[in-house]
Order: structure tokens, then C-alpha cells, then sequence
């Protein structure tokens, strides 16, 4: 049996996140306000990747890749899928986003993230490539890139025979698509959000999405929307690729459910595996439970179709009262959509604030506005600490309320924290 590791320095975690920091320098706001699917350089995105990923040596070759898109649910599919073939002694890699606390929760191969060591190395190694890179035409990789390039390259280290991929923003322009032939590729479901990039209706969302679509792989879904159905099966006729469409479910988790067992089943792993797979699949900040008296629940939802999922996860649980912890990123062009279903639900809301890696909150006093469209008499606080908000309503909620925390995963994340550290997430290389 492997000896545990001795914990990590202060010297190394100072070291990973001056890497951390040095890709988060690398921002991929400036591109998405200059580049997008309607301009004539939206394709700027997959020759940056491809020729960043030639210059360190392709290290995308010669993996079996499962690719996975959508609104919803994609990081918990691809989670799932990962644990599936995890429980099958396939070697793996998974890359997801966003992370809740810590940026290596963006990269797993097999039960562990990427050592905040290795991680500080692969930065370190890639560099002198980013400088060049920086001389082309095409200019430095964004920090996206540069986490798909750092997960490709630890992949490839690790041996891994297959590799999960999430795409991050859509599909078509996504830096993933970069992959040429994915054994499977996925769409959880469509719904509005990124309309700024992805288009302002669901079929132009769909159409972006649909690009992950690949000559000879299979595509699955559990989009059942005829309109939207019928793109997909266009995209599938054109690249000569296989479409499944997984049957009709109510129930959120259970499609997620659904699509990584027909995935399973495409890819042959047993059912027994599967199940086993499927059950050791809990994320962090995805309606994660982590105190019981009072119920506090944390969920990173910040858009209409998660919002959803949290509702009809609200459903299944008993609560007397349901405190809201809310604060939405001021990047975020649909929270109304994250707003609305939340607000009517709620008894008491709590506005609050956070920043995180140059990224910031919408103001409260820009949201106490909606709420009070959504819910007239709603019951509304601003407190900008999300640490005394909390506190907070742990003062007012008794046993039997539930306090939820939602509406961005940096929120989720950061409150998440006096529960498990970042240092416990770089020392143990988990979650829980």
C-alpha cells in the first residue's frame, strides 16, 4: 500500500497558486466581447487551441474521448461517466468546469485531482511555449485553453487511455471541439443561457452545441424538443455520426441518470460497474448537503435550467422554512432566470456579495429590484458579507428550516470553505 504524503508546504501551495494565478492572467472575458459565433473570427478559438496544443507536442493524440455539452447536468454526466469507467480499472481523465473551491477540482484522473505540484510543473513546463505563442498571429492561449492544455498533458503523463471532456461554453467554438474524433459525444439538454455568445434563441443555442457532433462518433441526448431534436439529426445525417435519443424523464437527476448509462452501454461497460459508478457520483456545490440541523444546502446554480433542478431537488426534501444565500455574477446575463423560480419558493432572502479571480457579484441593490418583481412582498436582506449572511440566518433558522445557498458556484464555493478548506482539497486531492 502507497505511503500517504506528507502535507504539503507553505512554500508549495504559495507556489501552485502564483501558477494558478499566472493562468487566471489569461483571461477569456476580453476574447468572448470580441469573438463570438456571429463573427468572422469565431473560429479563432479551435486554431489558437490546435496550434498551442502543436507546439507542446499534441499531447490530444491517441485518447479515446467522450465529449460532453448542454445547459444542464453536464459536469454531473461527465462526473458520472468518469466514475463509471473509474469503476470498470479503466485509466481516465476527466475535465470539467467550473471549479467550486479549488482550481484542481478542474482536473481527475481516476479518485484524485491533479497534485498542486504537478499542476505548478505543467505550468512551469508550458511557459517558454506561451511566449511564443504570445509572437503568432493568433496570440496567447486564454486561461481556458491553457487549463485544457495543462489537463491534456497530465493526462497523456498519467497514461490515461480515456479522457472525459465538459465542454465549458457551448460546443462549436469551445476550446474542446479542438478533439477530431470522440468515441461519444453528449448534449444534456438546450435552455437559455450565454444568449450574448450562444445566440438569443434555443435553436441557435442547439446549433452551437450540435458543432461537438463528429464524423463516425455516436451522439446521445435527452433533449426532447422536436425543433431541437430535429438539428441534432441533422448534424448526425451530414457527419455520418450515429443519434440516440435517450427516452423521456421528468425528473432531472434521472435523465443525468439515463444519459451515462446509454453512454456506458455504447462504450461496453457492465451494468454492474455502471450502477456502482453511477451511485459514487456526489460533486461539490451541486445541491450538496453539508450540515443537517439546520439543512444547508449549497448549489451553484446561476441559470435557469439549474435553478430548475434545484427546485425539483427542493421537492423531494422536508423543510419548515427555506432561507435563500444570493449572489449572482455580474457576468451573468440571464439572472432573472436564475432569480424567478428561487424567489417565489423562498421565505426569507439574503442578498450578498463575493469576489473571486477578477470576478464579481451583481450588486444587490441591482437584484433587490427583481426579486421584488418575481415576489412582491418577499422578505429581503442585504448583507455583502457571505460569511455574516450565513451567520445570519443560522441565528434565525430553527432545526427544521433549510438555509440554501445558490446562484453562483464562486458563492457556493468560497461558503463551502468552512466546511473544507482549500488547503484540505490541495492536500487530499478531493472533495470530501
Amino acid at each position: 500500500m502507497a505511503k500517504k504524503p506528507p502535507p504539503l508546504t507553505k512554500a508549495k501551495i504559495f507556489e501552485f497558486r502564483e501558477s494558478l494565478a499566472f493562468v487566471e492572467s489569461f483571461s477569456n472575458i476580453s476574447f468572448r466581447k470580441n469573438y463570438g459565433p456571429k463573427k468572422h473570427d469565431s473560429k479563432l478559438f479551435i486554431r489558437r487551441t490546435r496550434q498551442f496544443l502543436k507546439l507542446i507536442g499534441n499531447p490530444d493524440k491517441d485518447f479515446k474521448f467522450i465529449h460532453i455539452t448542454g445547459t444542464a447536468g453536464k459536469g454531473t454526466v461527465s462526473t458520472m461517466i468518469h466514475n463509471i469507467l473509474v469503476s470498470e480499472n479503466k485509466r481516465v481523465g476527466l475535465f470539467t468546469s467550473p471549479y467550486t473551491t479549488s482550481a484542481i477540482e478542474k482536473i481527475k484522473v481516476g479518485n484524485l485531482y491533479i497534485s498542486p505540484i504537478e499542476f505548478t510543473q505543467i505550468v512551469n513546463h508550458l511557459r517558454p511555449f506561451i511566449t511564443k505563442a504570445h509572437k503568432s498571429s493568433l496570440g496567447n492561449p486564454s486561461a481556458f485553453e491553457l487549463f485544457l492544455a495543462i489537463a491534456l498533458l497530465y493526462f497523456r503523463k498519467m497514461k490515461c487511455e480515456w479522457v472525459v471532456l465538459e465542454a465549458g461554453l457551448g460546443g462549436r467554438y469551445d476550446a474542446t471541439n479542438v478533439i477530431k474524433s470522440p468515441i461519444v459525444s453528449a448534449i444534456t439538454n438546450i435552455d437559455f443561457d450565454h444568449t450574448e455568445i450562444l445566440g438569443k434563441t434555443l435553436k441557435e443555442i442547439a446549433n452551437d452545441k450540435g458543432g461537438i457532433i463528429k464524423k463516425g462518433s455516436v451522439f446521445i441526448t435527452t433533449e426532447t424538443r422536436p425543433g431541437l431534436l430535429s438539428i441534432f439529426k441533422l448534424f448526425c445525417f451530414s457527419k455520418g455520426a450515429e443519434f440516440i435519443r435517450v427516452e423521456k424523464r421528468e425528473d432531472y437527476q434521472d435523465r443525468n441518470r439515463a444519459l451515462a448509462r446509454k453512454v456506458s452501454q455504447i462504450i461496453g461497460i457492465s451494468e454492474k460497474n455502471t450502477t456502482r459508478g453511477i451511485k459514487k457520483t456526489v460533486l461539490p456545490s451541486r445541491f450538496e448537503l453539508v450540515s443537517k440541523l439546520p439543512m444547508i444546502i449549497l448549489d451553484g446554480a446561476h441559470n435557469r435550467a439549474k435553478m430548475r433542478s434545484v427546485i425539483s431537488n427542493l421537492a423531494r426534501i422536508k423543510y419548515k422554512k427555506l432561507f435563500v444565500i444570493l449572489a449572482i455574477a455580474n457576468t451573468n446575463k440571464d439572472s432573472e432566470g436564475a432569480i424567478k423560480p428561487i424567489a417565489s419558493l423562498s421565505d426569507k432572502i439574503i442578498l450578498t456579495s463575493f469576489s473571486r479571480n477578477g470576478q464579481r457579484s451583481i450588486h444587490p441593490n441591482v437584484i433587490i429590484d427583481k426579486i421584488r418583481r418575481f415576489k412582491k412582498n418577499a422578505e429581503v436582506n442585504i448583507i455583502e458579507d457571505m460569511n455574516e449572511a450565513l451567520n445570519h440566518c443560522l441565528t434565525k433558522a430553527t432545526h427544521k428550516d433549510c438555509i440554501l445557498v445558490t446562484g453562483s458556484f464562486s458563492l457556493a464555493g468560497q461558503i463551502r470553505e468552512r466546511w473544507f478548506s482549500e488547503e484540505f482539497i490541495l492536500n487530499q486531492r478531493k472533495s470530501f
